[in-house]
């Protein structure tokens, strides 16, 4: 188990021998060529070099394979050891091939590349780490291990805000084999982020590897932008030109490229080529934003429904999964399961004995008693034992709901937190100027630069612009506009003319520039008090933190105006949202504004008809913005009020409430919750990656509360960190502070910083072998301590999730010369403070002299430790039964009564659990740091 064997350093030196230079490793495995009296040479092929030692002083360890051990020959063909022979002092192997055919091998025939990486062979061939190397190593094996055992992995590493519904929703979904669901929260709710939280769980966990996310052209930026930055995921985006590309560099299929690609629906519907090599390519999760636009029949219906074919898990997103009717809403959940969504009028029929069960749900939930009428109903639904509890009889029913498992939906009645949204009308005259103009459009600033008129002069808006952000100089406020190049007009205006801190945050800036906008509209003292955004700049961003909102015009689509509103209408708003809208006078955004305000009530309340709306009533607005029937305008918007008043009603009698309650579950969310938060309230990551950086050569410098400047240095190991420029990195383990400041990389134990710290640690040989000293009455001078970490390690495709059951479960075992085992009584980080280093140039010297008993307290650490490998053997096969067991039954039960319950999740967990089993018989424990420990 422990590799390199040992020869006492008072071995002859025999011609053909294999040995290695304890202080020149680099040159690899020597070869002795000659022996004269008091010296030895020896030959290093791989170096083409060749040394001179003196036989009774030399830096040299013997190097003898054992059995099990992998040797390869000088042609590099690896070999398996079978049994080892001495012969006048050259050791000859019976050696196997990957074949299982045998052979002789003499060491003289062994290749010299050879490297000496496990923690026995590297100490006992003298090569030695600094005590921090060997603490860090530790601290990684640990905190990989807490992490794998997390029930939360997979949900730390998202820069969000822990609302209880994304969380219970993200952690329900991404838990499952290939889920295929429909997220359809309201606007407002988070579906891109409970996707996100999804897509990022299932990548940390294994069970995805290769994704593609398909969404409207409009919205590639703003996914690319909020993958990146909530979840540190690097799409690839895939247009025409990416796709010509790749194609003409002889990409076979340019989709196989990546494994995280966007791309847009049109390039898939513009090109049937295109489409084909996207559905030939293997994805294991496929993700549709604006899945309401998904109607059959039509190219991008017939295209989704193509790639949903093949693709194993698919998440379809909408915030109106049935605004365009239940005919509609069944065509996308056959996307989902088309042998479950087969038959409509079957579905029909189905839903509509859910839906009377409404009344009777709510009746439970708030723990009234039924009325005869109910308990009738309940009793017609379902077989009910009068000892069945509530909560019980509730979960049955969720179980039994036609779409529960495959569609979530909460609303902004059923989620707390957001905050109330008050709106302030600010009608202003036009000047003689522009009367002149005749009637003026939703955009009166184009008109204006079209007549060659400086708008900013005899636009009355801006005027009142100034006076608003002078009287309020002590709030933020976030303007949004329809053009990039009004909010750049406003912004240079604001600053030059009127002296207001402001950043102008649009499409045609990087993405380090918008950061850099938003984080100087961020700072609390010193920042821009306005930021002025454009409609397509202002996407996928939120800015809580202020509750003043400016729209400086208004857009003809009222799910537009929704967007705008909600950068700011989101839970954890504290304040009230106040909207400000000012218009000119007898223009087409008063008429806007009063239809907003008196049709739809749509500034203070949010509304999910907007499409039924502008069907009913979008011609008829469109003559009133042209200045035409302006007499039938208050009969307008008495009639449009009307029909939205009716339409929200019908929304509400519509909800769906055994849906709503399955698609929260507040005692899970708040569990999860809470366990995130006690890793996010933990300084155990800050600590680490502070170490870490410190021993690394990356220079890990205090920035503010919870957050550090890491910049690299010369020798540093800068590989190990993502994004690490030469200007640094700053970074915050504060979550609140992250979700205000993009600008700072937010890190988890699941960021790829932290995640590449920790590889570029535990993948290498840094710190696996260390070498000190310790002054303790109750040992003698010379006791030997070894301190020794094992590792179970086994191999398995990762969508089994091996981890989950046999997590890398760091081993310790503490053995004194008479082989005492300590572990219990001394603790590593007590030992971490009685040890102390010993000098680099007596390091090798000590060992050479302690080689030998040194060679047996390892070998009996070993054997310590593999008494332990039985029991976690037999722990894993435990939780395996436990956890797919229950799983697999609860599973089976369920599909009996529900339908939306696939084979192919029994099927997986049925396979995985055989699979897991198997690959924990064929795990082993291996080496993975030793330090000895010397009294004095």
């Amino acid at each position: 188990m422990l590799g390199v064997g040992i020869i006492s350093q008072y071995m002859d030196f025999v011609l053909g021998q294999r040995w290695v230079s304890q202080t020149e490793t680099e040159l690899g495995l020597g070869m002795v060529v000659d022996v004269d009296g008091r010296f030895v040479t020896l030959q290093f092929p791989a170096a083409e070099e060749e040394r001179v030692y003196a036989v009774n002083n030399s830096p040299l360890a013997r190097v003898i394979y054992e059995v099990g051990e992998t040797v390869h020959d000088q042609e590099q063909l690896p070999y398996k050891v079978v049994s080892v022979e001495d012969i006048d002092g050259l050791h000859c192997y019976l050696v196997e091939d990957v074949s299982g055919t045998e052979r002789m091998l003499p060491e003289t025939q062994i290749s010299g590349l050879v490297l000496l990486t496990s923690p026995n062979q590297r100490l006992l061939s003298g090569q030695f780490d600094k005590p921090a190397e060997y603490q860090l190593r530790v601290a990684s094996l640990q905190a990989r291990y807490d992490l794998q055992s997390s029930k939360v992995r997979g949900l730390l590493g998202s820069r969000t805000s822990l609302l209880p519904h994304q969380v219970y929703i993200a952690y329900e979904v991404a838990t499952r084999f290939a889920p295929r669901v429909l997220l359809a929260d309201e606007v407002g709710l988070g579906k891109t982020i409970e996707a996100g939280m999804i897509l990022h769980h299932q990548l940390q966990s294994g069970l995805a590897s290769r994704v593609l996310i398909v969404v409207p052209d409009a919205l590639v930026y703003q996914w690319l932008v909020e993958m990146l930055r909530k979840f540190g995921l690097h799409f690839s985006i895939f247009n025409q030109e990416r796709y010509d590309a790749l194609l003409e560099g002889g990409e076979a299929n340019p989709f196989e490229a990546e494994q995280l690609v966007l791309t847009s629906l049109s390039l898939l519907t513009d090109n049937v080529q295109v489409l084909n090599h996207a559905t030939e390519a293997s994805w294991d999760l496929l993700i549709v934003d604006e899945a309401h636009h998904l109607v059959d029949p039509s190219q991008a219906y017939t295209a989704v429904s193509q790639l949903a074919g093949v693709c194993t898990g698919l998440l379809l997103l909408t915030a109106t999964p049935e605004q365009l009717g239940a005919s509609s809403h069944f065509s996308r959940l056959r996307l989902l399961d088309p042998d479950r969504f087969n038959d409509f009028e079957r579905f029909t029929a189905e839903q509509a004995r859910y839906t009377e069960l409404n009344d009777v749900v709510q009746q439970l939930a708030a723990g009234a008693d039924l009325s005869r009428d109910e308990q009738q109903r309940l009793a017609d639904f379902a077989a009910v034992d009068p000892a069945t509890s509530r909560s019980a009889l509730i979960q049955r029913l969720l179980d039994q709901h036609g779409t529960g498992r495959v569609l979530f939906r909460n609303t902004r009645a059923a989620v707390s937190g957001f905050p109330q949204r008050r709106v302030s009308g600010y009608p202003l005259a036009q000047t003689d100027t522009l009367k002149a103009l005749g009637r003026l459009s939703i955009a009166p600033e184009a008109q204006l630069k079209e007549a060659g008129l400086d708008w900013l002069r005899e636009d009355a808006r801006v005027d009142w612009l100034e006076k608003f952000l002078l009287a309020h100089r002590l709030d933020k406020v976030l303007l949004i506009c329809a053009s990039a190049e009004t909010a750049t007009d406003l912004e240079k205006h604001l600053h030059l003319n009127v002296g207001i801190r402001s950043a102008a945050f649009y499409e045609g800036l990087s993405i380090i520039e918008r950061d850099r906008a938003a984080a100087y509209f961020a700072e609390e003292e010193v920042g821009a008090q306005v930021l002025l955004c454009s409609e397509i700049g202002s996407e996928g961003r939120n800015f809580q933190f202020a509750h003043h909102l400016v729209l400086f015009d208004l857009p003809m689509n009222p799910d537009l105006l929704e967007q705008r509103i909600g950068r700011l209408d989101r839970i954890g708003q504290t304040e009230d949202v106040q909207i400000h809208v000012p218009y000119l006078q007898e223009s087409a955004q008063e008429v806007l504004f009063h239809w907003y305000q008196q049709g739809l009530n749509a500034f203070e309340a949010s509304f999910a008809g907007s499409e039924a709306v502008l069907e009913q009533f979008g011609s008829t607005l469109e003559a009133l913005l042209d200045g035409h029937e302006a007499s039938d305008l208050g009969a307008h918007l008495a009639e449009v009020s009307n029909y939205c008043d009716q339409l929200r009603a019908d929304l509400q009698n519509g909800r769906d409430k055994l849906l709503e309650l399955n698609s929260s579950n507040p005692a899970l969310a708040a569990d999860l919750i809470a366990q995130i938060e006690a890793q996010d309230e933990s300084e155990a990551l800050a600590r680490y990656v502070t170490m870490a950086c410190d021993t690394m050569g990356i220079e890990p410098d205090y920035h503010s509360e919870a957050s550090l400047v890491l910049k690299p240095s010369e020798h540093g190991y800068t590989h190990a960190v993502p994004g690490l420029g030469d200007e640094g990195l700053t970074v915050t383990f504060n979550r609140s502070k992250a979700l205000v400041r993009e600008d700072m990389e937010f890190l988890t134990w699941e960021s790829p910083i932290v995640s590449g710290l920790m590889e570029a640690i535990i993948g290498s040989d840094t710190g696996n072998s260390t070498v000190g000293t310790l002054s303790l009455k109750a040992l003698s001078p010379g006791t030997l301590l070894a301190e020794c970490y094992f590792v179970m390690q086994a191999q398995a495709p990762r969508k089994y999730q091996l981890e989950r059951f046999l997590p890398l479960t760091p081993v310790r075992v503490l053995l004194d010369s008479t082989g005492r085992n300590l572990s219990a009584p001394v603790s590593h980080d007590a030992l971490n403070q009685l040890c102390q280093p010993i000098k680099k140039h007596a390091r090798t010297a000590i060992i050479k002299e302690i080689r030998s008993p040194l060679a047996a307290l390892l070998e009996e650490a070993s054997s310590f430790a593999e008494g332990e490998e039985q029991q976690l053997k037999d722990a894993a096969r435990e939780n395996v039964g436990r956890i797919l067991g229950q799983e697999t039954e609860r599973l089976r039960q369920l599909q009996t009564i529900n339908p939306s319950v696939r084979n192919e999740e029994i099927e997986f967990f049925t396979t995985q659990h055989q699979e897991v089993l198997k690959h924990i018989d064929q795990a082993r424990l291996s080496a993975q740091a030793i330090r000895v420990v010397i009294a004095t």
